[in-house]
């Protein structure tokens, strides 16, 4: 479990300005500075716990978990942690009714193997070069849009979702089909239809990365618990002289000065 210091220097606190922000959001924030909203750490810690908890009785159960990361920062990694776990991903475009016309998708995944096998027999070879075209051509259209669950044969048990305001698309499709919803879920969205959110910075590539690893890291142990480490007086002094020395992090575009609450964000709330 990453501590306080190590969300901090990720950028995990900087939520979005108070206008742009979910009133449903509240719960998880500490404060507003300078019209910035900052994120609550602490919390940070607690629903990521619970979050990593259930995803690894999940997986331990052989149940399928579908990632969805459609923002640049987010698709290398949502497709390695995905491939890492052998689960199914969405990384390109969310396709309207994934979830919710899953018979429809999989009529489109089947065309897609048919095609793939296609190519690979000797009729192929002795096809024109336009009919060859049409056929790789129609072929790379679905592999951009299905490349990532054309292994799925049924729903998911679960749905990852890397920026929960981006893919409510998604969230919404799972609420539908009553499949839970795990997300990273900035000040920007409703938490309210996030089964396990993660009240964290979703835009920041640090913060992104220091939770997707985390993900990977623990649904590939196959024992012991998920550890929530306590923050030791030795790591309130390194974030304070950070605070004192360091300006906000550049990874983070919603954010400004924050020092002082960041103190508060890192001691507890008086």
């Amino acid at each position: 479990m990453p501590t306080l210091v190590e969300l901090l220097e990720a950028g995990s606190h900087f939520g979005h300005k108070k206008e742009r922000s979910h009133p449903r959001a509240k719960d998880y924030i500490f404060t507003l500075r300078e019209g910035i909203y900052v994120i609550d750490l602490e919390k940070t810690q607690n629903y990521l716990e619970k979050a990593l908890e259930f995803l690894k009785r999940q997986k331990s159960s052989g149940k399928t978990i579908l990632f969805v990361g459609t923002k640049r920062q987010a698709k290398e990694l949502t497709k390695k942690v995905a491939q890492d776990l052998g689960m199914p991903y969405v990384t390109h475009r969310w396709l309207g009714g994934t979830l919710t016309n899953f018979e429809t998708i999989k009529r489109s995944l089947q065309e897609l193997e048919r095609l793939e096998n296609q190519t690979k027999t000797p009729e192929f070879e002795v096809l024109t070069k336009k009919e060859k075209k049409i056929i790789t051509d129609k072929m790379a259209r679905l592999q951009i849009t299905f490349e990532g669950i054309k292994g799925m044969k049924n729903l998911p048990d679960v749905v990852f979702a890397v920026d929960a305001a981006k893919e409510s698309g998604v969230i919404a499709e799972a609420n539908r089909m009553e499949i839970p919803v795990v997300a990273i879920c900035d000040t920007d969205a409703n938490p309210d239809k996030i089964t396990y959110p993660i009240p964290a910075n979703d835009d920041a590539p640090k913060s992104i990365e220091i939770l997707m690893n985390l993900v990977d890291k623990t649904l590939q142990e196959n024992h012991g618990e998920v550890v929530k480490e306590e923050i030791k007086p030795k790591e309130k002094e390194i974030v304070q002289e950070t605070i004192e020395e360091k300006p906000a992090s550049p990874n983070a575009s919603q954010g400004g000065p924050v020092k002082k609450i960041l103190k508060k964000t890192v001691k507890g709330k008086k």
